[in-house]
């Protein structure tokens, strides 16, 4: 039971009352939550991650302990991001582009960028990925769109790390891109054709029920498992803000977005890795923060933190 001396007495379990309020017990080794979470995971279950650079610390640390996470296109460098190809995935837009050019036809208005100078191919859905001519861009790229099905159609549980709402969008057809980086903006590519803007909660939300869709058809059995990623952003596009307000901006509305989803549907789950790095941690007196030149990064303290609630939560 919660005590308050200020408040009438209720019913509250202890992972209802903020660690440390009044006589109630201080911030713990193990982050509170209520005793069933919904999502058990063994070793033998099949894991595939996908989204921003958090991801890859989750990835990295569910080989390490021996689950069953399923890798593809090994050899490829953008995928040591994820279970695939996929190179880092920021925003819910890239990550619907992704379901609908792995179990459809997606095809923007432009496909490939050439750098000006380098006569580089770029793909401007995957971050800097480069090719030497557009035959082997063309090839890769139907490589990985049937390694990527692979993936998701063979996923137990597929993890989502959602990071930013801020994107770069195609004003002809409204296709995406990742970021404005790479060769073809470093020598001066046009830009003209998309504008920077900030998504906003319904088109957000629209895009994981779009993401649902397509799951549901081709892999009914996946559970989804979302996250707010803990690392902030380094740099933000907004004029009108600074990078602190608009990274926490980004972080509020999909934090909302991901829990009316997974109210909404049975199979969607939420884990708090942002709410542990950013308040639960910062409570017991921990440092959060990497050191050095990436400081809006978690450090693998937190990392570590992070992933040994995610065992108790989901591991028998």
């Amino acid at each position: 039971m919660a005590r308050s001396d200020v408040h009438p007495v209720h019913l509250f379990e202890p992972w209802q009352v903020w660690p440390g309020s009044y006589d109630n017990p201080p911030a713990a080794d193990a982050y509170p939550r209520p005793p069933q979470t919904g999502l058990r995971l063994t070793r033998q279950t099949p894991i595939a991650s996908l989204g921003s650079c958090f991801a890859r610390e989750i990835k990295n640390i569910l080989l390490r302990e021996g689950f069953s996470y399923i890798a593809r296109e090994l050899e490829h460098p953008a995928a040591k991001h994820g279970s695939a190809a996929w190179e880092r995935v920021y925003n819910t837009f890239c990550l619907r582009q992704i379901f609908e050019y792995t179990f459809g036809d997606w095809q923007p208005d432009l496909r490939w960028w050439t750098s000006p100078v380098s006569r580089k191919i770029q793909d401007p859905y995957r971050r800097i990925i480069l090719y030497d001519s557009l035959s082997e861009a063309e090839a890769d790229f139907a490589r990985h769109r049937r390694y990527s099905r692979q993936v998701l159609e063979e996923a137990q549980v597929l993890i989502l790390t959602l990071g930013l709402t801020e994107i770069w969008e195609d004003q002809v057809d409204g296709a995406v891109i990742c970021l404005p980086s790479g060769p073809y903006v470093n020598e001066g590519g046009d830009l003209g054709r998309y504008r920077f803007r900030v998504s906003r909660y319904e088109e957000n939300l629209h895009n994981l029920e779009r993401l649902q869709q397509l799951l549901a058809a081709h892999n009914p059995g996946c559970r989804l498992l979302l996250t707010v990623s803990p690392v902030h952003l380094w740099a933000t596009f907004r004029p009108d803000v600074d990078v602190i307000s608009a990274s926490c901006s980004s972080k509020a509305t999909l934090r909302a977005v991901v829990d009316e989803f997974s109210a909404r549907h049975d199979n969607v789950f939420y884990f708090p890795a942002f709410e542990m790095a950013t308040i639960y941690r910062t409570l017991r007196g921990q440092s959060i923060w990497a050191g050095g030149r990436e400081n809006f990064h978690v450090n693998q303290e937190t990392i570590e933190f992070i992933m040994q609630q995610f065992f108790s939560f989901y591991v028998d």
